[in-house]
């Protein structure tokens, strides 16, 4: 099945999961990137090209080539981020479809738009694009400083200014868009106190406190810069009303990234590269990206994209490749992962499976735990992943995800007791058997209160890798005594009886799965919120989270403190205890790791795509050279063929 990344980024959107996560303030590249020898020696032929003076003069993008026939030499090719025709450009919308250009999220694609500051998911940290040094909090932690870099320009030569950050968000606020709905219970304003200096004042609780200082930083790197100038010809047309000013394709937008629209048809999307990228100043990345274009096919499924990949078509891959591991294995490919063995990428989401908190019998601890103990979860990670996810004996199961940065916020020897690497048949019976849920009738099937325990695990129809786990799942309870069945309705059924938290989840939805927070700078923080949080419970529409109506004070007291805590140690207290609660209650269990972007890439063109050890400090992250920090691989890149 098709990856549904662009989906959670559509929920992100939609329902404002800006997740935050402790830490500091932002961190200035040192340096931007380190470039291996080859690029070095490409830098050198070109020294005025990384000389030249940023951007003054309008982009030109006309076409100077056929789209259809684009020069290879010149041309990264992707898929698994589009699997439609782009129906607009507009970054107000939520509903735009432009798997190429647009993905606000915890790693802001920024292609053709761009964010003040680049997360980098693997060192946690937040590292200037359009602004100029680090971010700081005011004393009383209620107030963000940054400034915009003096080179910074849009792509019709004019100046970024502070005022077009400001005027971004009020106009969010204005016309009430998803961004605007997710952070303005926490950000008040967004001043341009000169040209280049902003001002985010956060929304304040009854103690004079930020309501929440980490969504206020999250928004650093998560969200565009938009100029206030085209935004105004936008509201002009749109009459002022939210509805016609968020569904305008956009197709004349300004844009600050080095890329922009060049073509876009039902079978592909193609950016060019604006050669007057401000980004060329020696105050950011020095010189252009090395693709003149990026050129996304639009395949029908999995398959095709797969076999394109082989075929030296697709360059970089965001797809789920079932045994990705073949195409250099026994089909000798110059094809490669991330890492270059399993799991082959970097876990950042939780897909974890949820009880139902009112099912009879799953209202106990030790049937939920016994099922959760007695799943295999190395067969999951073999068969529904094809081994490209950790198993939980490489990553010990926690609430945080694979990342060296998450995995050293908790203490794990303080839980390693708790955290169950899976298949324990024994010991899922004995805990069964001493609670007194055992078998009394001789049926083979245990009952709870007098009635036999049964069951059945969803998840939505056609997610092959999701419908595997769960059959899974169900293979374990019979293995213990429960009778549980699956069920794998329509997603548009699915969703609409998941998402409803203000009634009890009906028959057939006992155990079911869903998604996780992926990584950003909110995360743990937010994964955790939305994995646990009572907030959630009884919203008539929930996107959120805690989709099992899971509920525990001590829980929601440590949620709340989090955002608000700076001293490392005690946020490793605080985090360790949830970890140790999550996994003493079991309201519900994660089933595999999954990377935030599936990277897989061809080297039959292009050469110096980010991997483990490459050198690159920051490190380059596996995010397809489109998202957060990963942007910075578009500079590395070299040809195989020069």
């Amino acid at each position: 099945m098709r990856s549904r990344f662009n989906l959670w980024i559509v929920l992100l959107l939609i329902t404002g999961m800006v997740l935050a996560a402790c830490g500091g303030g932002a961190t200035s590249p040192e340096p931007a990137v380190e470039q291996p020898a080859a690029q070095e020696q490409a830098a050198q032929e070109q020294p005025a090209q990384a000389a030249e003076a940023p951007a003054t003069a309008p982009a030109e993008a006309s076409a100077p080539v056929d789209a259809n026939a684009l020069p290879r030499d010149e041309t990264l090719y992707y898929n698994g981020f589009q699997w439609g025709p782009v129906v607009g450009w507009n970054p107000y919308s939520n509903s735009n479809n432009n798997g190429m250009a647009i993905a606000q999220q915890d790693n802001a694609r920024v292609t053709m738009f761009e964010t003040p500051y680049l997360y980098n998911m693997l060192d946690g940290k937040q590292y200037p694009l359009l602004a100029d040094g680090d971010w700081s909090w005011n004393e009383d932690r209620t107030e963000i400083t940054f400034k915009i870099k003096p080179a910074a320009r849009w792509s019709d030569g004019t100046p970024v200014t502070a005022e077009d950050v400001a005027y971004t968000w009020a106009t969010h606020v204005k016309y009430e868009t998803a961004i605007g709905a997710a952070n303005k219970a926490y950000i008040d304003t967004i001043e341009a106190v000169d040209p280049q200096t902003v001002v985010i004042k956060a929304k304040l609780d009854e103690n004079g406190r930020a309501v929440n200082p980490l969504i206020v930083q999250a928004y650093l790197s998560s969200y565009y810069v938009i100029q206030k100038a085209w935004t105004q010809k936008l509201e002009e047309r749109s009459g002022g009303d939210p509805t016609k000013l968020m569904a305008d394709p956009a197709e004349d937008v300004v844009y600050s990234g080095p890329y922009g629209k060049f073509f876009a048809d039902d079978t592909k999307v193609v950016l060019v590269r604006n050669d007057n990228y401000w980004g060329q100043d020696p105050s950011m990345w020095g010189k252009l990206p090395a693709p003149k274009y990026l050129a996304h096919t639009i395949f029908k499924d999995n398959a095709a994209g797969t076999t394109a990949l082989a075929a030296g078509e697709v360059d970089v891959s965001q797809q789920f490749n079932s045994n990705v591991q073949d195409l250099w294995e026994k089909q000798n490919l110059p094809i490669s992962t991330y890492l270059p063995d399993p799991p082959y990428h970097i876990g950042a989401s939780l897909p974890t499976a949820f009880y139902n908190l009112k099912a009879p019998g799953l209202d106990q601890v030790c049937i939920r735990k016994a099922i959760a103990i007695a799943v295999d979860y190395r067969a999951i990670v073999a068969n529904a992943m094809t081994n490209q996810s950790a198993t939980f004996e490489q990553v010990p199961r926690s609430l945080m995800n694979p990342t060296p940065f998450e995995q050293a916020l908790y203490n794990r020897e303080a839980v390693r007791e708790l955290q169950w690497v899976g298949n324990d048949i024994e010991g899922a019976k004995k805990l069964l058997d001493d609670c007194g849920v055992v078998d009394t009738d001789g049926d083979g099937w245990r009952e709870y209160n007098g009635e036999k325990l049964s069951y059945v695990a969803t998840c939505p129809n056609g997610w092959s890798d999701w419908q595997a786990a769960i059959e899974i799942v169900a293979a374990a309870g019979k293995e213990i005594g429960i009778d549980i069945t699956t069920n794998f309705p329509e997603w548009s059924v699915y969703q609409t009886v998941v998402t409803k938290s203000d009634t009890p989840l009906p028959p057939g939805y006992e155990i079911f799965m869903m998604w996780s927070a992926g990584a950003g700078p909110t995360q743990p923080w937010g994964r955790i919120r939305n994995l646990l949080s009572s907030e959630w419970i009884g919203l008539p529409s929930n996107w959120s989270g805690n989709w099992g109506q899971y509920s525990n004070p001590e829980v929601d007291d440590l949620l709340a403190k989090i955002p608000h805590e700076t001293d490392e140690a005690k946020l490793k207290e605080m985090y360790t205890r949830l970890v140790e609660i999550y996994l003493t209650d079991v309201p519900s269990f994660t089933l595999m790791y999954r990377p935030q972007n599936f990277h897989t890439v061809n080297e039959s063109v292009w050469t110096n795509f980010p991997h483990e050890g490459d050198g690159t400090n920051p490190p380059v992250p596996p995010l397809n050279l489109t998202d957060g920090w990963s942007i910075a691989g578009l500079y590395n890149l070299t040809l195989v063929e020069p």
